[in-house]
């Protein structure tokens, strides 16, 4: 539906005259002071556009809030995101204010206890859902009418990915690429390591499956339900060296675990990258900080948190607008943790014959 000019002499008794409704829903719509059914919500709105009301300068409020759910709250990747999506609001004259959010996505969305701030659309105008997000919490944000974008990397679970605006970033090809470079320099047995219970991790082994399977290598995997990133790259690097299988290659699914696999390397007497070559994704701060610096997909954070700020201010200024998904490029950034694979057995073998 096309906007039309705003028409000043447009009041609200005109609304509801042609919308079949109240004043006083009318009213609590356009204020956004009460809960209102959608049905209703929507009437209203596409009512006001139809007539040329102007929605937005009837609300005063430019400030949209920054949701960071499931997550810590000095998480540096997000932190990143944050400082993108501030940059871009305060361009445009818009304020963000940071909540942080922990819920359980086994919780009904009228269960969740949201943030009191988000109850009056004339406090905040929308919302950035950044962090680990499942259905439920889109739910109680749709059921407030507030104008959302969403992570689209993060969110667990089955979600109705048509019905919101997100911002993806192309982590899969990334490390589709990375694989594909592990590969270039004779590596085989390239182990990919993560917890594909987690929405970001198993993305990411699909980059990696799709690389192995095209160079028809057997992917390797070793997947374990552990939290801790870091907890996770080392059991994951210890069990698969313990096994005595060979590895010579570790595509480990963030920087956090690289630096875990490290350090279970590190333990058996194994160097980076005379013996196994490491990658990483994100490339945060900590990737150039390991010895050797970590080779790493690079994810341009504050270019993910622009777009997502860029793409719900043109749903708070138009909220006739469809859902828009934008999917950004990532980077392979190479460092000193590859290097050719070792000649002869791999890493495994040898480590077997000399303790045997």
């Amino acid at each position: 539906m096309a906007k039309k000019t705003p028409n000043s002499k447009v009041r609200i008794q005109d609304i509801a005259r042609a919308a079949g409704l109240s004043n006083a829903t009318v009213s609590r719509v356009l204020n956004g002071s009460e809960r209102v059914r959608a049905s209703l919500h929507e009437r209203v709105i596409k009512t006001a556009l139809k007539l040329g009301f102007d929605v937005e300068r009837h609300n005063d409020s430019r400030i949209i809030a920054f949701l960071l759910s499931n997550r810590a709250v000095l998480h540096p990747f997000h932190s990143a995101v944050l400082v993108g999506a501030e940059a871009h609001c305060a361009a445009n004259d818009f304020g963000v204010l940071f909540l942080p959010l922990q819920y359980s996505p086994k919780v009904q969305w009228d269960q969740l206890h949201i943030p009191r701030l988000l109850q009056n659309r004339r406090v905040v105008r929308g919302v950035i859902a950044a962090g680990t997000n499942s259905q439920n919490l889109l739910d109680a944000l749709t059921d407030r009418h507030l104008p959302t974008v969403c992570l689209g990397n993060n969110i667990v679970g089955d979600w109705r990915s048509d019905q919101y605006s997100a911002v993806f970033f192309d982590d899969i090809g990334g490390v589709q690429e990375a694989t594909t470079y592990l590969q270039s320099l004779g590596h085989r047995d390239i182990w990919y390591v993560g917890n594909c219970q987690f929405a970001w991790f198993a993305r990411r082994s699909q980059g990696y499956r799709r690389a192995m399977e095209d160079a028809g290598l057997p992917p390797l995997i070793r997947d374990l339900n552990i939290d801790n990133p870091e907890d996770l790259g080392y059991l994951a690097t210890k069990s698969i060296l313990s096994e005595g299988r060979p590895i010579t290659a570790i595509m480990a699914g963030d920087d956090t675990t690289a630096r875990g696999a490290y350090r279970a390397l590190a333990d058996n007497g194994l160097r980076v990258p005379a013996d196994v070559s490491v990658i990483g994704v994100n490339d945060t701060i900590e990737a150039s900080a390991l010895l050797p610096p970590l080779t790493s997909v690079r994810v341009f954070t504050d270019q993910l948190g622009k777009q997502m700020a860029e793409l719900l201010l043109n749903q708070i200024s138009r909220l006739d607008a469809k859902p828009q998904v934008v999917t950004l490029p990532t980077r392979l950034i190479r460092r000193e943790s590859c290097a050719p694979a070792p000649q002869g057995e791999p890493v495994a073998m040898r480590e077997e014959a000399r303790t045997g």
